[in-house]
């Protein structure tokens, strides 16, 4: 008996990785602004500052929250909603920008993550450029 494999499915989200699923989101962004002639508007400066009010936007929702009510946010759909929608619009306007500078986004936040480590070693450990005060 012969068996045949059917044939292979497209990766769903899930299943790719997740700088491949960040490649997708930032070429469908792109296109996007494009279909739409946004392309000059979406300058380094004016992608800065649509980040900035995204962010602000975030913050707005946590402003007068006591730390246990902003710990519970995500408990309530309409809340939880308006959390992720922000969310979704910082990390938009984030990938647009690295986008239009050429910054590979998972790149940099793993040299930042490595420096910092350097910067801040967990306490009692020594590191390779940790000085002796001798």
């Amino acid at each position: 008996m012969n068996e045949t494999q059917p044939p292979a499915r497209p990766a769903q989200p899930s299943e790719q990785r997740p700088e491949e699923r960040l490649d997708r989101l930032q070429r469908r962004l792109a296109q996007f602004a494009a279909a739409r002639g946004w392309e000059p508007y979406h300058t380094p400066k004016n992608l800065a500052v649509a980040l900035s009010v995204e962010a602000s936007e975030l913050v707005e929702i946590f402003q007068w929250l006591t730390p246990e009510q902003s710990a519970k946010i995500m408990d309530k759909p309409e809340s939880a909603h308006r959390v992720a929608d922000e969310v979704a619009d910082v990390l938009a306007y984030l990938l647009q920008f690295c986008e239009v500078l050429g910054v590979d986004v998972l790149d940099a936040l793993t040299a930042k993550i490595e420096r910092n480590e350097l910067r801040f070693p967990v306490p009692g450990t020594s590191t390779p450029n940790s000085h002796s005060s001798e």
